[in-house]
């Protein structure tokens, strides 16, 4: 039997991986039925009930605005004003115009695919990504705790080969699990668009956006899948990449952000890890800084601005599982086993 097939079989195996897939899976579940739930379509008895509401706020305004200004001219008349209460001349009280009360104000929440699917697979891919990163970590993490990597390499000594033909197996697992919840994600928030809102305008632009965003997605999780597997092999325990990845979002991350805002440091969120997982996710994130304000010859105060881009995210992220993976094979090749 070949050693890839074991691993394979190994992880679909394990127990903490089924139970720690499923709980990712009931949450994206959770997700879709959220937005299904709480969307509505808009309908022509909507637009009429809201046309209705609009209307009766605003006959609310003019009648309390009637009651105010007769109010105030009895209080002129009778020298009872409050100094302040009312102005100078009662005629000014008057009630808004009828244009500010929009019926579109007053509608339900309505689900547009083409405009809000795309910021749903960021959650996506958040979630996935993270349930890839505590089985990767597990996964090589138990073998070593319960002594079993070093039974696999009395059988088979070659031990970067072993640690890549885990991570293999990983990787094919996440993939296996990300790509078809992919198409159901798409497919429920589909659905919610065809009933529970509109999906209108979609043209193959916007589809081929949501492709490669949704493929963006799936890297992204085989990325933190990696990562979590080679900071587990580097300590030899779950622990270490999960202990590590905690203090390092915890301390590093929001300890480095509150000393750069106190700093003064331009553009601080450009030395923070979720801005270039966003970036990755969006394909850009702009940063602003107001304090280096830039007059326009009109008189409008533009801020100082730097893009993050998906391209800048890459770079990281291929240096990060350069970094890590690296130093997990070459620790794997040069420490004692026993």
């Amino acid at each position: 039997m070949s050693l890839y097939r074991a691993e394979l079989r190994r992880l679909a195996k394990r127990r903490f991986t089924r139970w720690m897939t499923a709980a990712g899976l009931l949450i994206l579940a959770a997700v879709v039925v959220g937005i299904f739930a709480t969307n509505h379509k808009i309908d022509a008895t909507a637009m009429a009930r809201a046309e209705r509401q609009a209307e009766q706020d605003y006959q609310q305004q003019v009648r309390y605005s009637e009651q105010e200004r007769t109010a105030c001219e009895q209080a002129k008349a009778g020298g009872t004003a409050e100094e302040g209460r009312y102005p100078e001349d009662c005629s000014v009280i008057s009630p808004p115009p009828r244009e500010a009360f929009e019926a579109r104000w007053y509608l339900p929440p309505t689900f547009d695919f083409r405009k809000q699917f795309g910021d749903s697979l960021t959650i996506f891919a958040a979630i996935l990504a993270l349930v890839g990163f505590v089985v990767g970590a597990s996964f090589v993490g138990a073998e070593w705790n319960t002594g079993g990597m070093m039974n696999l390499l009395l059988w088979r000594p070659k031990r970067l080969t072993v640690l890549l033909t885990k991570l293999a197996a990983l990787l094919t697992g996440a993939f296996a699990v990300a790509l078809p919840t992919a198409l159901l994600w798409l497919g429920g928030f589909w659905l919610a668009g065809t009933y529970r809102g509109n999906t209108e305008k979609m043209t193959s632009g916007v589809w081929q956006s949501f492709a490669l965003t949704g493929l963006r997605g799936i890297v992204l999780v085989l990325v933190m899948a990696t990562a979590g597997f080679a900071l587990a092999s580097l300590g030899r325990h779950t622990a270490m990449a999960l202990g590590g990845s905690i203090g390092a979002v915890v301390v590093g991350q929001a300890g480095l952000g509150i000393l750069l805002q106190m700093a003064g440091v331009k553009f601080a969120a450009a030395w923070l890890l979720p801005t270039y997982l966003a970036a990755w996710m969006r394909q850009k994130v702009t940063l602003e800084n107001w304090q280096a304000c830039q007059a326009t010859y009109t008189g409008e105060c533009k801020p100082e601005i730097l893009d993050i881009t998906w391209q800048h995210s890459s770079i990281l992220m291929a240096v990060g599982v350069a970094v890590f993976l690296g130093a997990a094979l070459w620790t794997m090749r040069r420490r004692d086993i026993a």
